[in-house]
């Protein structure tokens, strides 16, 4: 019983095996399908890739609330490039994702570099970026090039592009995190700031940088719902702060930084994810369901505490 608390990837992964065998028997012609689950995992892919970045800032002890807006930004800056100006898909790309880590840059310089509070200046940046995403798209842009919208509408094995680029991502950086020194400072840092600048670790560099992979992972997330949509909305991403946070503390993370895996990410992500299908398919309102993951957070984050305080 220990092991299965204190090891979050192991109790949420039999959390997740009860809660599909229930949903299962109660909506055995709906939930048990392979459409339903093709479609579950495309939904949840784009929160996973931005989860993997807030996982990284979460075990730095850091946090960014900016991400959906960042997202938004970079589907549509990326798109006003094509449209506007005819810039071909790759170079489009490539400024859109480049955009959203200067955004991530200036985040992670003031916060890391000037002191300034993470929650104040990414909830800034949160309505810098929305307000950017409404600047250069308007109500919406559409109509874009067939090889853009071929990103991530095509398919391998029957599955949409999107969930293999998060299965890669997740695969990427789980190697980064537990196998290379580089990322594993950021463990140091999340543990004990003092100390790891002690230890001779650029603390400062490391946060900006951890900022910048943040703000990439949603730009990424960002170009393949702007392509798998076939549209630049500038809403997209609203609400995905709290969706991912929600996810990455589900999935082992802690508010005071140092623990946990990129693993954990991708099974909260996949537990939000599930949850959300199954709400669909139980018809619930969907102002209830933005209720339901607002007290998913809550026992989450008290589960989290109580859980340190038991075993320190």
């Amino acid at each position: 019983m220990r092991k299965i608390l204190e090891d979050r990837i192991y109790s949420l992964s039999v959390l997740l095996i009860v809660i599909v065998v229930v949903a299962g028997l109660v909506y055995p012609d709906t939930f048990l399908t392979a459409d339903n689950f093709r479609q579950l995992l495309l939904n949840l892919s784009i929160d996973a890739i931005v989860a993997v970045g807030m996982m990284i800032l979460l075990i730095a002890g850091v946090f960014d609330l900016s991400v959906g807006s960042i997202l938004a930004f970079a589907g549509c800056f990326t798109a006003h490039l094509m449209f506007f100006y005819e810039v071909p898909v790759f170079w489009a790309v490539g400024a859109g994702l480049a955009a959203s880590g200067l955004l991530g840059c200036l985040n992670g310089y003031l916060i890391a570099y000037k002191g300034i509070n993470a929650m104040i200046q990414t909830l800034a940046m949160m309505g810098i970026a929305r307000g950017l995403a409404l600047m250069v798209s308007g109500a919406a842009i559409q109509n874009l090039p067939y090889w853009f919208g071929a990103i991530g509408q095509s398919k391998l094995l029957g599955v949409q592009m999107p969930v293999w680029y998060m299965l890669l991502i997740v695969g990427v950086f789980t190697f980064l995190m537990s196998k290379t020194v580089f990322f594993r400072r950021y463990y140091y840092i999340g543990s004990n700031e003092v100390a790891a600048a002690l230890s001779g670790i650029r603390v400062k560099r490391m946060k900006m940088i951890a900022f910048i992979i943040s703000a990439l992972l949603a730009g990424i997330a960002g170009v393949l719902l702007t392509s798998r949509l076939g549209a630049a909305l500038p809403t997209m991403g609203r609400g995905l702060e709290l969706r991912v946070i929600t996810a990455v503390i589900l999935g082992g993370a802690s508010l005071s930084g140092g623990v946990g895996r990129i693993p954990g990410a991708l099974l909260g992500a996949l537990f939000m994810g599930i949850a959300a299908n199954i709400m669909v398919i139980a018809r619930v309102s969907g102002y209830w369901q933005d209720i339901i993951v607002g007290i998913i957070l809550i026992l989450t984050l008290w589960t989290d505490q109580s859980l340190k305080k038991n075993y320190e």
